[in-house]
């Protein structure tokens, strides 16, 4: 009876002893692996999950093969909306700034209020840290003989008192090119901790001279990692002009005047950006959360086109993402009757050629599809990460896990569908390409055959960021 009574107690020391290893024991590194992830601001999460890539029923108007692929996704956070104008200025204030101050520590020296002094010697041949807290004398620039004047004169017309020059706003990043160091030729040995002698690595680096952003690949010995740095010049003011340039018998001038800077237009989708200007601010994005501390486990980027039809699908099989498809998705159905009575579905969650009076409207006014995320289909085209190619399903392993198109190309991957598009682009599995000198080519031979090209006049874009196997989202 006495042993019985002591089993419990001999259970609960064994126990005790289990969760508490002695000293010198392997335990890991981490102890809590259940970290959970801050929730980024105006992001939804988007589970993981399989999906069928590629049209499900036959394409209405493209001629591009209707193959499609099984592909799976991993969880990731994605922006509720598009970019707005509101969020691209703060981007482009940034870079604005960030030059003043430039100028400012230049003309009134580094220990100036606009410098970050540090308790060690300032190296000559670096420019200090900016203090952002200082603020920025921009009404001093009207004063005659002052030097602040002076120094951010260069920023400004009519030797500093006219509009700002837009065109010197430039962004300057860096990257490590991990498709050159993956190469076989560069393999690392990690026994000599060394890179195989003659290795080499193909990079970009840009410079400004007169005014102008310069670049060229050079191809350098690789010895160390950062040998494989390459670097970027990005000018990210939008092209405003493309109201006026790209619908020449529309009286669009409030619009390219105003569309970029007025209040009225914050909340809307910015366009007029590249798909390089895209990058530029994710780049941005995620530095500037950095810099204050922000708690994050990668980096903010364009969506795959795999991730992004995914979540335009919402977890549904129809082309638009909700209840209700076409009953008759042939080519000649399309043409002689254009979707009937689901037009009506179409119009009360997507903005196109209908409803959109031929301009972008508030995304925030649009149903969510099942993810939560608005305007997925209509309002603007959208940037993808990956290069176009017409054949990339038939590249892509069926089953395969995060799918990516091709490594380099000429064109990139559009999605979407914009404002001016009639319903048959707005599908989910719809397809386009970034072509700067055209939007629309028909093909006089098959006016049933369209190739989609998009110039940067309906182009916006969304930002994800990944979210690491084991982390968790409050």
């Amino acid at each position: 009876m006495k042993l019985l009574k002591l089993l419990p107690i001999l259970v609960l020391v064994c126990c005790m002893v289990g969760c508490n290893p002695p000293a010198g024991e392997l335990v890991g590194a981490v102890k809590d692996s259940q970290f959970q992830e801050a929730h980024p601001y105006g992001m939804v999460f988007i589970r993981k999950g399989s999906f069928l890539m590629g049209p499900n029923s036959q394409s209405a108007v493209f001629s591009q093969d209707d193959n499609n692929i099984m592909a799976t996704v991993h969880a990731f956070w994605m922006d509720e909306s598009e970019i707005t104008n509101n969020e691209y200025r703060q981007f482009v204030n940034w870079v604005r700034d960030s030059i003043a101050y430039r100028y400012l520590i230049e003309e009134m020296g580094e220990d100036s209020e606009y410098a970050l002094q540090s308790e060690y010697e300032v190296d000559e041949d670096v420019m200090p840290r900016i203090n952002w807290k200082s603020k920025i004398p921009w009404e001093d620039r009207f004063v005659p003989d002052d030097p602040t004047a002076e120094a951010l004169s260069p920023m400004f017309y009519a030797e500093g008192r006219g509009a700002l020059r837009t065109t010197m706003l430039h962004y300057d990043y860096s990257w490590m090119n991990i498709d050159e160091v993956k190469k076989n030729a560069n393999r690392f040995d990690i026994t000599t901790g060394t890179y195989p002698e003659g290795a080499t690595v193909r990079v970009d680096t840009f410079w400004v001279e007169n005014g102008a952003i310069l670049s060229k690949t050079i191809e350098r010995p690789l010895r160390e990692p950062k040998d494989a740095v390459t670097n970027t010049i990005i000018s990210v003011y939008p092209d405003t002009m493309v109201w006026s340039r790209d619908f020449q018998f529309s009286y669009n001038d409030p619009l390219l005047h105003g569309y970029f800077w007025m209040p009225g237009y914050a909340e809307y989708p910015v366009v007029g950006v590249t798909w390089e200007q895209a990058n530029a601010f994710c780049h941005w994005r995620t530095s500037f959360l950095k810099d204050v501390g922000g708690m994050m486990t990668n980096a903010y980027r364009l969506p795959t086109e795999a991730e992004w039809e995914y979540a335009a699908r919402g977890g549904t099989d129809t082309p638009y993402y909700f209840e209700g498809s076409p009953k008759d998705y042939t080519n000649d159905g399309f043409w002689n009757n254009l979707f009937g009575a689901d037009t009506t579905v179409i119009n009360s969650h997507v903005i196109y050629a209908n409803n959109s009076k031929n301009r972008t409207q508030e995304p925030t006014k649009m149903k969510a599809n099942p993810f939560g995320l608005k305007n997925m289909l209509g309002n603007v085209m959208e940037y993808c990460s990956d290069w176009y190619a017409e054949d990339a399903y038939s590249q892509m392993q069926d089953g395969a896990v995060d799918p990516k198109g091709p490594a380099t190309g000429e064109e990139h991957v559009v999605r979407g569908g914009y404002y001016v598009d009639d319903a048959a682009n707005l599908r989910s599995a719809a397809r386009g390409k970034t072509q700067h000198d055209a939007w629309l080519n028909t093909d006089p031979q098959n006016p049933k055959s369209i190739w989609w090209y998009s110039d940067i006049k309906g182009v916006g874009f969304r930002v994800v960021c990944e979210v690491p196997e084991g982390v968790s989202a409050n």
